[in-house]
């Protein structure tokens, strides 16, 4: 490994969040930003090629190293990792409704969900999830919510654009049918072997 890819490979390892390649940058100015995303790819390619247990991901907008998802339930199960606090049912809605309508305003939080939304929009932004984004020009000009990196670093994802969007959401949600012992392959055939 040469020393531009050593330097960030510590940057990341010392860094508590994802780190920009501008940020990465700042290590050393006479680096262009070219050269930084480099590498990153070198020091990906020096864990996947060597078989590491952690990795370089790209996320919230930085990159970090994180411990590969193989590894994830034996690390939750020996409690060495921090888990990030429990959000409620409302909090949840919250947010998803903040993700995919931001930037949006408390009172269509609050149409779409049917509820008051102030104590949980609150806690969201206490926590870092959401932050104010700006101002409607609708009477009274009320504050917009918007989704925030840390709010991608808890998912794992690099940008809004990665979140699932409606048409697959409601696949995922459908119950499941239930199929008798057989399964739904094995009644097909039988049918096919009657005729």
């Amino acid at each position: 490994m040469n020393p531009l890819v050593q330097l960030i490979e510590a940057a990341l390892f010392a860094a508590p969040r994802p780190v920009t390649v501008e940020e990465l940058q700042m290590l050393d100015p006479d680096v262009s930003l070219a050269e930084i995303r480099q590498a990153l790819d070198q020091l990906r390619e020096h864990y996947d090629f060597d078989g590491h247990g952690v990795e370089v991901t790209e996320m919230a907008g930085g990159f970090q190293i994180v411990s590969r998802p193989a590894f994830a339930a034996a690390i939750e199960r020996a409690q060495l990792n921090t888990k990030p606090p429990r959000l409620s049912a409302a909090m949840l809605e919250t947010l998803a409704t903040i993700a995919y309508r931001q930037p949006v305003g408390r009172a269509e939080i609050e149409e779409i969900r049917g509820v008051s939304a102030a104590g949980v929009l609150r806690t969201l932004q206490e926590r870092g999830l959401i932050e104010v984004v700006g101002r409607s020009e609708a009477l009274g000009r009320p504050l917009l919510y918007g989704t925030t990196p840390l709010f991608l670093e808890l998912l794992g994802l690099p940008d809004l654009t990665n979140l699932p969007r409606a048409e697959e959401l409601s696949i995922a949600l459908q119950p499941v049918k239930p199929q008798d012992d057989r399964g739904a392959d094995s009644a097909a055939a039988y049918v096919e072997a009657e005729s």
